[in-house]
């Protein structure tokens, strides 16, 4: 199915980086604070969507209250105050080296702010691994879909030849726009029953991409 990749489009949140707990504990405290009912992590990976103005919604959020940017900054200054605190999912260095390995060009493409990404992959030691990072302008997560165009515009690469790992539907609606395979991994930010509603290729953990 993959003979023909030469790069991988990495996501970065939930698929390499285990943060999916911090997410939920750190809204958590924003839903307590509204008198909002709380979640767990099963709950979260059930509910959490793109974009992340309808899960907010979801949850509970009024934006008739508040707008949409007061809880989004919120969460935003509060996350990254813990951030470091996180780890990498256990097989993420092993299949990052993996494909260095074996040759494969790497990327990655976040809806994570470009500033925060860039010193999240300095903290964990593997900026090494990627030819390009692609992040967002501002923190509402909006798309990565045109980042993405832009990453393989800039680099001249052939979108047939590309596989992006993600984690959530999104990235599977954005491998598709892109027209890259994809697999995605339900260990991070949404639930294997709803990643498996996409049609893609779904695995429980990065490690059986070594296979």
């Amino acid at each position: 199915m993959f003979t023909q990749i030469k790069g991988i489009i990495w996501d970065w949140n939930g698929t390499l980086l285990d943060d999916a707990r911090l997410a939920v504990e750190t809204m958590n405290g924003m839903l307590a604070r509204r008198n909002l009912p709380l979640m767990t992590v099963d709950s979260y990976k059930q509910v959490f969507t793109f974009p992340v103005k309808d899960y907010y919604q979801k949850i509970g959020f009024d934006f008739e209250r508040e707008p949409f940017e007061v809880p989004a900054s919120e969460f935003i200054v509060r996350y990254n105050e813990l951030v470091n605190d996180c780890r990498l999912h256990p097989d993420s260095f092993s299949t990052l080296n993996h494909f260095k390995d074996y040759g494969y060009r790497q990327f990655i493409l976040s809806a994570m702010k470009q500033e925060t990404l860039d010193q999240c992959l300095a903290h964990y030691q593997i900026n090494h691994f990627f030819e390009h990072v692609s992040g967002l302008d501002d923190h509402y997560a909006a798309s990565k879909t045109e980042n993405g165009h832009r990453l393989i515009s800039k680099l001249n690469l052939d979108s047939s030849q590309l596989l992006l790992i993600g984690d959530t539907v999104h990235d599977f609606e954005v491998a598709t726009e892109l027209g890259c395979l994809c697999v995605l991994v339900a260990d991070g930010h949404q639930s294997k029953s709803v990643l498996k509603s996409t049609g893609a290729l779904v695995i429980d953990q990065l490690g059986q991409l070594l296979g």
